[in-house]
């Protein structure tokens, strides 16, 4: 039994961290896939170092959170989980103003946390106090998202090229994908 430190309570038994893993193959199979999810991973990272300074980079942010829109269900920040708000495909949308995202849509623990610090999963506020302490260059003028797909194929095929594409386009030499 963990010795009590006053002021720093220990949790319950029973509040144990999530096992991801295992409840994504859960979800899946409850889907009816009938393969079980593989997690990418890679014999070698295709991550190239970087060829100037961070303080005279350009970030650009790429996330999993969907745009909010009509019509989608409950996105609010404490939806329960909503399958009609995910992403179907790459976007793109403006940093300035900052979109009103949502994450109604993926796996989280909502008994410890929900969806309403947008800076958790699109910290462009950092980001701008990063620059204006010259710690970064630049922040992209978009930010982009992607979808959780269950296909590899389709990430490596199609996705992939996509973000890469509009990263071009856009002049970052640096991709942030905040984890959810």
């Amino acid at each position: 039994m963990p010795i009590p430190i006053p002021g720093f309570p220990f949790a319950a038994p029973h509040d144990v961290p999530v096992s991801y893993m295992e409840r994504s193959r859960t979800y899946y199979e409850a889907m009816g896939y009938t393969k079980p999810y593989e997690w990418a991973h890679l014999a070698e990272v295709p991550f190239t170092p970087l060829k100037k300074p961070l303080a005279r980079s350009s970030i650009a942010l790429i996330t999993t959170a969907a745009p909010v829109e009509d019509g989608k269900g409950d996105q609010s920040p404490g939806a329960r989980i909503n399958p009609e708000g995910a992403l179907q495909q790459v976007y793109a949308a403006p940093c300035d103003p900052m979109p009103e995202l949502s994450i109604s849509h993926l796996h989280f623990d909502r008994d410890h946390t929900d969806g309403g610090d947008q800076a958790a999963f699109l910290p462009l506020p950092t980001l701008a106090k990063a620059v204006t302490s010259g710690r970064i260059g630049a922040v992209a003028p978009r930010v982009h998202g992607v979808p959780t797909r269950y296909s590899h194929r389709l990430t490596l095929k199609k996705d992939g090229p996509e973000i890469l594409a509009a990263l071009r386009e856009d002049g970052a030499e640096i991709a942030l994908l905040p984890a959810i």
